[in-house]
């Protein structure tokens, strides 16, 4: 039975450009090259007699098999004349020659030619009909026993089970690589699970969503009112508020949004997070006079994180006076004069488990950090410093002068990870409880940055009388992932804080610093444009904010701060509209990288990608390989992992192989295949969430339009604190305006400091 045709790596062309493709009918006589992780295959096809190289993705093409092709002719610039296939049929071969071919091509293990002929001239054109359904039957040709004939018999059945499984798959639109990975876990089974309960991949199987399990669904014909769609719609809607940095949502809102995702009445859904609560997927608790609801691991990791705390929030024996002799040796060495909350917070560092320090730019966290560094290493105690992303972390190594790495590296990421019943992935990291971190002293800075599940994962590995010290900047925007562990901590009074607030004379120069405390404090900001490194420009459309943006990127900025066209970063509020991310890059990346024959591309469903293209990571990837190279391409260095907000520049685009190598900031080379390319996006503009933790010389903030509760005075300060030698906003003064006035921040669902909080409660007998 043949194979419906079906999309490789490229979009469906319409149905006017199909009956424009060609059609090539073939076999395949030799697999060049094939990658396994998306399929993408080199081939030569023999048709009519003539080879003819194809291209195309196609996973389970074997050699000898009987082929149709659809696609066109393309000339390579290294390999010539190639076929690039858009669609594919494989077809059971019919007549003898065909048969003999695909058995003897190695497609059935102990089967070659000779004995491929021998079946062939014994059972002529019943030979594939005969293997599958009178098997027995294998042994009349000489050479084949009882043993080998259920050998062969049990690959051609397990050869029809897969093809009669993808066939059922493909009807209700699952892709080729989803089935192989569906086959491979469940087996035939899969046919009955999607027949029963399509809902349960979505719980069971990474890279399927309720969304994709729901348009089977429908497509397979259950009710839209079924338990088994309630529950998982209410699941998801659940795990995705996680993306906008919920842990929990009030029952009420909870409702309101599954309700909106299934179209379904509340009062229809109650028994079933009753149902999810008795299968302890989820959790119920009171809080604040309305029940809460929980992703069971995502309640857990909060009051383990508060009871990690608790643990190593420890004060040590007073000893004021050696600290204090040892600032002011310091002081004599580094000819630098502490304030009193700077000194307050080195002297507290020095004998708690945990200390916060806090401030904005400019109030001496730097200086303050480092004077820490210098009283540990008088102690003679071994220090480890880190951050959450390759920059903020190769920002504390200049820094302090001391190496910093990511808190990714620092608890040795393995590229693991374990299968939750959360629908998310619990990454595996080599330090934890078991196998601890060894240091005496960890020192983690932009902590605004870091998400709840890095921060359990951290706290794991770090040892009672171990002393943290965590610096951040409150006042930034909160993680990208779930959580606010920060402000949380601060909120919730338990553990020593010094906020630095003194802005110092040589920072007091910069208007960039001035004027981040004035947005900060929600006064008003000088757009007299009087300043050397803060300047507005009063423009009211997006074509001609875009305009002036391209010159000051390309001729004004470069010269102004002494830095490629690459390092000056535009930051925007937005994804989507006239200057979000998307149209901007496209727009940039013609005139900072444009086409030229010296530079492969590769076109993919979310954009274009050239060879000298600025890119970022945009999902945390623990399972890409990466290693630094000398001069000479000899790897010095590897290891596993990339993550959200990495950013670097695409070196090669090798089409034969489909793979993309990128080199990122920190020299890590990473190979990504075509079909990993969705975890990448232009960088010449990123949202300005994005560029958390990150500095560039020169930053461009587009202002325009936007939602109230996106353009907000936590955004701007953020934006603005990015720029080190120069900041220039570029559009309404009004909206620039409304922004400092907006204190409006989208309330997070979290509820650390409140386990925090509790817990203190039962310690001090209070609760």
């Amino acid at each position: 039975m043949p194979r419906p045709c079906r999309e490789t790596g490229r979009e469906q062309k319409q149905n006017g450009d199909r009956e424009q493709l060609e059609i090539l009918e073939g076999y395949v006589e030799h697999i060049i090259f094939r990658n396994e992780d998306n399929g993408y295959t080199v081939l030569e096809a023999v048709s009519e007699g003539e080879e003819i190289t194809c291209v195309g993705s196609f996973r389970f093409i074997n050699e000898g098999e009987t082929m149709a092709f659809r696609g066109d002719y393309v000339e390579h610039a290294a390999y010539g004349r190639q076929f690039r296939v858009s669609e594919y049929e494989v077809k059971m071969p019919e007549d003898t020659q065909s048969i003999e071919r695909y058995l003897g091509a190695g497609n059935i293990k102990g089967v070659g030619r000779a004995l491929a002929a021998r079946i062939v001239r014994h059972f002529g054109k019943e030979t594939l009909r005969v293997m599958e359904e009178e098997p027995e039957r294998l042994t009349e040709v000489k050479g084949i026993s009882e043993r080998i004939a259920r050998e062969i018999s049990a690959q051609m059945e397990e050869k029809a089970d897969l093809r009669n499984v993808m066939l059922f798959l493909q009807q209700y639109g699952i892709s080729v690589s989803m089935g192989a990975k569906l086959y491979k876990r469940y087996g035939v089974g899969v046919c009955g699970i999607l027949k029963e309960n399509p809902y349960r991949l979505a719980d069971e199987v990474q890279g399927i969503g309720f969304k994709m399990a729901d348009e089977i669904a429908g497509r397979i014909g259950i009710r839209t009112d079924s338990d088994y769609r309630i529950r998982s719609g209410l699941f998801y809607t659940l795990t995705q508020a996680a993306s906008e940095g919920h842990m929990y949502l009030p029952e009420s809102e909870l409702m309101v949004r599954a309700a909106a995702l299934l179209g379904l009445e509340p009062e229809r859904m109650e028994k079933c997070l009753t149902d999810l609560a008795m299968e302890r997927k989820v959790m119920l608790k009171e809080q604040d006079g309305e029940p809460s609801v929980y992703a069971r691991r995502y309640y857990h990791v909060e009051l383990d994180t508060a009871r990690l705390l608790r643990e190593l929030n420890i004060a040590e024996a007073e000893k004021d006076d050696t600290v204090s002799a040892s600032i002011r040796a310091i002081e004599d060495e580094t000819g630098i004069v502490l304030d009193g909350l700077q000194r307050k917070a080195v002297e507290t560092a020095a004998g708690r488990g945990i200390f916060i320090l806090t401030g904005g730019p400019g109030t001496g966290k730097t200086t303050t950090v480092n004077t820490m560094i210098r009283l540990f290493m008088r102690e003679g105690l071994h220090i480890a410093l880190a951050a959450p992303t390759g920059r903020a972390a190769k920002r504390m190594t200049e820094t302090t002068g001391y190496e910093a790495q990511t808190i990714h590296r620092l608890l040795e990421v393995n590229g693991g990870v374990e299968e939750s019943d959360q629908s998310r992935t619990a990454i595996q990291f080599e330090r934890n409880a078991q196998n601890p971190l060894e240091y005496d002293v960890i020192i983690i800075d932009e902590m605004s940055m870091v998400d709840i599940f890095l921060m359990h994962s951290l706290l794991q590995a770090v040892t009672v009388g171990t002393r943290l010290i965590l610096a951040g900047d409150v006042n930034q925007l909160p993680s990208v992932g779930p959580g606010q562990v920060l402000k949380d901590m601060i909120g919730s009074g338990a553990f020593s804080v010094v906020e630095l607030t003194r802005i110092f004379r040589q920072a007091a120069e910069s208007d960039i610093i001035v004027n981040a405390h004035r947005i900060n404090g929600g006064e008003s900001v000088p757009l007299d444009n009087q300043s050397r490194d803060f300047f507005f420009l009063k423009r009211y459309d997006a074509d001609t904010i875009i305009r002036v943006m391209l010159t000051l990127v390309t001729k004004k900025l470069p010269k102004y701060v002494d830095a490629g066209m690459l390092d000056i970063q535009v930051l925007t509020p937005m994804r989507k509209g006239l200057l979000g991310v998307g149209r901007l890059n496209e727009i940039l990346q013609a005139v900072l990288n444009p086409r030229s024959p010296e530079k492969r591309e590769r076109e993919t469903a979310s954009g274009l990608f050239r060879e000298g293209d600025k890119v970022m990571q945009i999902k945390n990837d623990y399972q890409l390989e990466w290693e630094i190279r000398d001069r000479y391409g000899i790897p010095v260095d590897k290891g596993m992992g990339v993550f959200n907000g990495d950013i670097g520049m695409v070196k090669e685009i090798n089409t034969a192989a489909g793979l993309v190598t990128v080199e990122f900031d920190d020299k890590r080379c990473v190979e990504y295949s075509f079909k990993q390319l969705e975890e990448l996006e232009l960088a010449y503009a990123i949202t300005i969430h994005k560029s958390q933790g990150s500095e560039y010389p020169a930053v461009i903030i587009p202002l325009l339009t936007g939602p109230r509760m996106l353009m907000n005075r936590n955004l701007l300060y953020t934006a603005v604190t990015r720029a080190r030698k120069c900041v220039t906003l570029v559009g309404s003064e009004k909206v620039f305006g409304d922004m400092i006035a907006n204190r409006t921040e989208q309330n997070r669902y979290t509820s650390l400091r409140r386990r925090i909080e509790e817990l203190e409660g039962w310690e001090t007998g209070s609760a």
